[in-house]
């Protein structure tokens, strides 16, 4: 979630990239806006307080508010032109938190959820429209247990991984530098229903390269398994390549697949990402309950954290960037700032942020491990992705014109629009129900 209170600093004073309909270079690259057609802009929330690290801080964040007289609760809310204390709006699709104004009727804390914040941080959110400036409730209503979500993200040279992120939680689609990315959910509807695909890609793709392929290597989680591996990072939002070569296009969705189970660290009954015995970080000496610097020994392969030392930690797993970002640097920062209740930028304590801080918990030093894990392996692929690369560049592609020409693009503008997915009334501001 983004990490100030103000619109400019969520993000949206910036648009995200790319605008929709972006005209594809000329180098046979494709805009992924031609190939998953609908995307969603970056949440903001407009206030720090309602998402972070820790759960067991939001909910006393929530207490507190509900708890302050109006004066208080108005300095805590942390009010803004879209959300203050008595702003009344429609529930969260699939949330059963309030709609009525929170200074009037706060209601029980709902749970928080699990979100993607930015790449490879997996924070949690207080799930509350009344507390989210733009929650993006078109994307609420897609996310189940079939949905899965890919994250534009700015790019730096040098950077280790994939352009995009792939993720089945919500993500909020934040960059840690730079523009914003959007968000693409794979699917329009809940259940795995209608791809968000151009119409006629997979099965254009299925024409031109089924072949002797395996029989699900053009289904829609095959596609964006391909996307993950090939995309370019550009100024106007990630390039896609598509190969006139079956045996090029089984390999990227090969590889995609993996790039996919690696991010999804689990879930959906996957896999948890392992490294091989003995290259497996663990913790040699307790972190300690505030720590305050990361640093890399790099001869020990080891991150020294205060007295605190977890090994090994190889440098690949360390210097791994996003956005020119050390990636475990930020994740360690926002915990370090949490964890003695100062804001996620590290500002000092004032108004809900130093709510419900419990120094380090243990939970963190799992995730930690975890973490380095995943890092340490997407960055084992770097060497599959560049031979990907170079079999693209020497390669026959399926550029735009052939897309034109079968009827694909341009795409229809009923496909950037999100579908209507709504099968039950959803509650309105005051609880009240909209004539759908």
């Amino acid at each position: 979630m983004p990490a100030h209170g103000t619109a400019a600093a969520d993000g949206d004073e910036k648009a995200p990239f790319p605008p929709p309909g972006t005209p594809e270079p000329p180098d046979g690259l494709l805009s992924l806006d031609e190939l998953m057609p609908w995307s969603v802009r970056p949440l903001r929330t407009g206030r720090a307080w309602v998402s972070g690290p820790d759960p067991l801080a939001l909910r006393a964040r929530w207490e507190r508010l509900a708890a302050a007289g109006p004066a208080e609760q108005e300095r805590l809310f942390a009010p803004t032109r879209s959300r203050t204390p008595h702003t009344s709006v429609a529930a969260l699709p699939g949330r059963s938190a309030g709609t009525g104004r929170f200074a009037r009727t706060p209601g029980p804390c709902p749970d928080p959820v699990r979100i993607l914040h930015g790449p490879y941080d997996e924070q949690w959110l207080l799930p509350d429209h009344r507390l989210i400036d733009a929650a993006r409730p078109e994307l609420w209503r897609v996310a189940d247990g079939r949905q899965l979500f890919a994250v534009e993200h700015s790019a730096a040279p040098g950077d280790s991984g994939p352009a995009l992120s792939v993720t089945a939680l919500l993500p909020d689609g934040h960059s840690p530098a730079g523009r914003p990315g959007r968000i693409r959910p794979l699917y329009r509807r809940p259940g795995g229903a209608e791809p968000n695909l151009a119409p006629g890609l997979p099965e254009l793709l299925r024409e031109r390269l089924g072949g002797a392929a395996e029989p699900d290597a053009f289904t829609p989680e095959a596609v964006l398994a391909w996307v993950l591996a090939a995309a370019r990072p550009s100024a106007t939002g990630p390039r896609v390549p598509l190969p006139a070569d079956a045996e090029v296009w089984s390999s990227g969705v090969a590889l995609g697949r993996e790039l996919t189970r690696l991010q999804l660290r689990g879930s959906r009954g996957g896999e948890r990402p392992r490294l091989p015995g003995g290259r497996r970080p663990y913790v040699r000496a307790a972190l300690p309950a505030r720590p305050a610097e990361l640093v890399h020994d790099a001869g020990d392969e080891a991150l020294v954290v205060g007295d605190g030392r977890i090994s090994p930690v190889p440098a690949a797993a360390w210097e791994f960037t996003v956005g020119g970002v050390r990636v475990l640097e930020l994740w360690f920062g926002r915990r370090a700032a949490a964890a003695t209740g100062r804001g996620p930028d590290g500002a000092a304590p004032d108004g809900l942020d130093a709510v419900g801080a419990r120094d380090w918990p243990r939970e963190w030093t799992s995730e930690l491990l975890e973490l380095i894990t995943v890092l340490a392996l997407l960055d084992g692929t770097a060497g599959v992705r560049q031979e990907l690369r170079a079999a693209l560049e020497t390669g026959p592609l399926i550029g735009p014109a052939e897309l034109r020409a079968a009827g694909v693009l341009p795409v229809p503008p009923s496909a950037r629009r999100p579908a209507s997915v709504l099968g039950h009334q959803e509650e309105g501001p005051e609880g009240q129900f909209a004539l759908l």
